[in-house]
């Protein structure tokens, strides 16, 4: 997407610049209208295209990189050409789109384009040395781009603001990592921070790392089968959080006092449950009400007294939302580990001899 958005705090102007493939630009279009768009699309450029047609026709252009053209040029949109700016373009900051590592063409070509000066066309960047390369990709490895795990650090700077957990996911699933307990030390702040905001210092790593799992789940892979050793997280991250009691059997005390009479029965009727080994005693329970009626205070009524009586509980649900809801909520897939796609022969992918197994 190309667009201007202006940053009113610091009196900047933030202008996104497209990063497509050859013909591959975005066609905004109507039903029915599709050959028009077409048409429409292959007489305007876009500010990729146009950069190219700048760097054939200005020779001034060639040593600026794509992302800080926009500090020099002004793009016209009725024109769909750079110009050259007379005044102001302090103000003005080019920025790329985040590509995801799925995309991966389109991931390659983003590399090259912050780095790469005066390029004349798509061809032009695939040629290096005088010999056409047949994909991005393989143009990032002739200019060394490649080695080591740099470029996925850039990747993860450049998403810090957003979609961290996602970026690293897809990182770690579908590139080549070489250190991935180096990649996360390195970007854990802005890995775990909304979690940590959401929850607290010691258990937002836990739920950063549960998400990360969660989206490769839906990949049928898997953070630990991918790259072991273990990524080296905080042991609250693998063995749940450590509780303080005494604050615990404060917030029990405080939520069993708002307790309605129909809600402290079943509060009572599920701590017997928990705590009751009569082999009659039932151990499984379905509280159904509608929406405000307080299903979730009485879950977190009984969080919190169970921790409060120094035992470890691990509310799950079907849903990440729905996890969200609980105090140290998990999703049954990133607990038990169970398959995304389930058939008649489906099992727990949960291994024997592990911390997630002793948990």
């Amino acid at each position: 997407m190309e667009g201007v958005q202006r940053r009113e705090d610091d009196n900047l102007i933030l202008l996104r610049l497209a990063v497509h493939l050859p013909q591959q630009q975005l066609i905004v279009y109507q039903d029915g209208q599709e050959a028009q768009a077409i048409e429409r699309v292959a007489l305007r450029k876009t500010t990729l295209t146009s950069w190219f047609d700048l760097n054939k026709n200005d020779p001034s252009a060639h040593n600026i990189s794509y992302s800080d053209i926009p500090q020099y040029y002004m793009f016209d949109k009725s024109t769909t050409n750079w110009k050259k700016r007379q005044r102001g373009g302090q103000n003005v900051i080019g920025r790329l789109p985040v590509v995801s590592i799925l995309d991966t063409e389109r991931y390659y070509l983003r590399m090259l384009l912050l780095r790469k000066s005066g390029a004349i066309s798509f061809d032009d960047i695939l040629t290096v040395n005088g010999l056409r390369c047949i994909t991005f990709q393989q143009v990032c490895q002739e200019y060394g781009l490649l080695r080591g795990d740099q470029q996925w650090h850039d990747a993860l700077n450049d998403a810090a603001q957003f979609q961290s957990p996602r970026q690293f996911a897809m990182i770690c699933g579908f590139g080549e990592v070489e250190d991935v307990p180096d990649l996360w030390v390195q970007h854990q702040v802005s890995l775990c921070e909304d979690f940590v905001h959401r929850y607290s210092e010691q258990t937002g790593p836990r739920y950063a790392f549960d998400d990360i799992e969660e989206l490769l789940t839906s990949y049928n892979l898997s953070l630990q089968k991918l790259h072991p050793p273990t990524v080296d997280l905080p042991a609250s991250v693998l063995e749940g959080a450590n509780f303080d009691v005494v604050e615990e059997q404060a917030k029990a005390n405080s939520y069993t006092m708002q307790l309605n009479s129909e809600q402290r029965n079943v509060v009572e009727l599920l701590l017997s449950a928990v705590y009751n080994n009569a082999a009659d005693t039932s151990k499984c329970y379905f509280l159904d009400g509608p929406a405000g009626t307080g299903k979730t205070f009485v879950y977190s009524t009984l969080l919190h007294t169970i921790h409060g009586r120094g035992d470890d509980v691990i509310p799950v649900a079907s849903t990440g939302i729905a996890a969200t809801l609980l105090i140290g909520g998990r999703t049954a897939h990133s607990v038990f580990k169970i398959p995304i796609d389930l058939n008649a022969t489906s099992t727990y992918n949960l291994k024997p001899n592990t911390k997630e197994a002793d948990v």
